[in-house]
């Protein structure tokens, strides 16, 4: 997981950021990126050496923060749970004495993968379940907020980025997955719009940030592949050819992170292939995939799967 310098001319030194929900997938990876880029990054999470949330995978934040500092920044692990205000409002007083202020703020708190039924009606899907995705994928992010934004509207060029799934093109044309899945996250692209409103007064920059189909832990154990013979697994699922790296949206945030002209993105929807294009930084191949194009002219649009033209 490293920057390519030539391509990624990104220098985040003495930059503070905090990633929220860092133990895996996006989250680990945009913190290993800030880090590469030399930025101080507070990774959070549940899942710790010592104990594991309800998901019972091994990954853990100290592993994070570890990578962060083995990628060239220095990584902080502060086991928190987001829904609880008193733990994010003692993880922001632990920022303002060891800091003084937060520079970037990414609130990737998810933790639903287990949690939506595909395609099931509202009165069909299991309603605990739902309401539990939309406490992880909503509340995590309001509490968040409303408890670190104070350190980060500071001084000018704060930054904030609001992990979702889809753009806001994207998800205003399509029904994503299930009624709960939907609602969250649409209702993530909805913060960052609003956030961008809230903060501009304060020099600050909020974002709604996309990967595309991304191979994380989860998928590729899903698949039965790793991040080395992902292509494997094309003959089942040829378009898992568009796929990405979770370093690709990493490179995104960190892109973001290092842009003097940040604001210029302010309550924008991005993606990590459209930030590719801009910033010009690679997913670890080399190459650019453009997933969400990809999806609506090859994929939806029943063409055989060809990422030609799109990575």
């Amino acid at each position: 997981m490293e920057l390519t310098p030539d391509r990624l001319p990104t220098d985040l030194r003495g930059k503070i950021a905090l990633v929220a929900g860092a133990t895996r997938g996006a989250g680990r990876a945009i913190a290993v990126q800030l880090g590469a880029a030399g930025a101080t990054v507070y990774v959070t999470g549940r899942t710790t050496r010592e104990r594991r949330s309800e998901y019972n995978r091994s990954e853990t934040i100290e592993e994070t923060a570890e990578l962060v500092t083995e990628a060239g920044g220095t990584g902080i692990a502060v086991p928190t749970d987001h829904l609880v205000p008193e733990q994010v409002r003692v993880l922001a007083d632990r920022v303002d004495a060891e800091q003084g202020r937060l520079d970037v703020l990414v609130n990737d708190v998810w933790g639903g993968e287990r949690l939506f039924e595909f395609d099931k009606k509202v009165w069909e899907h299991d309603l605990d379940a739902g309401l539990r995705l939309m406490r992880l994928g909503v509340d995590t992010h309001a509490i968040s907020s409303h408890f670190l934004l104070p350190l980060l509207v500071r001084r000018p060029g704060g930054l904030v980025v609001e992990m979702t799934d889809g753009t806001a093109a994207y998800n205003g044309s399509h029904y994503r997955n299930s009624y709960f899945y939907d609602l969250v996250k649409n209702s993530v692209l909805r913060m960052g719009f609003v956030l961008a409103h809230e903060l501009k007064s304060y020099g600050g920059t909020a974002v709604t940030l996309t990967p595309g189909w991304m191979r994380s832990e989860m998928m590729l154990e899903t698949l039965g592949v790793t991040e080395e013979t992902w292509r494997d697994a094309l003959a089942e699922v040829p378009h898992f050819c568009i796929s990405e790296s979770p370093s690709f949206v990493g490179r995104a945030v960190a892109a973001l992170a290092g842009d003097a002209n940040v604001a210029r993105w302010n309550g924008q929807s991005v993606s990590s292939g459209q930030l590719a294009r801009e910033y010009g930084f690679t997913d670890l191949d080399g190459s650019r995939p453009d997933c969400w194009r990809y999806l609506v002219e090859v994929q939806e649009a029943g063409k055989p799967a060809d990422p030609s033209g799109y990575r």
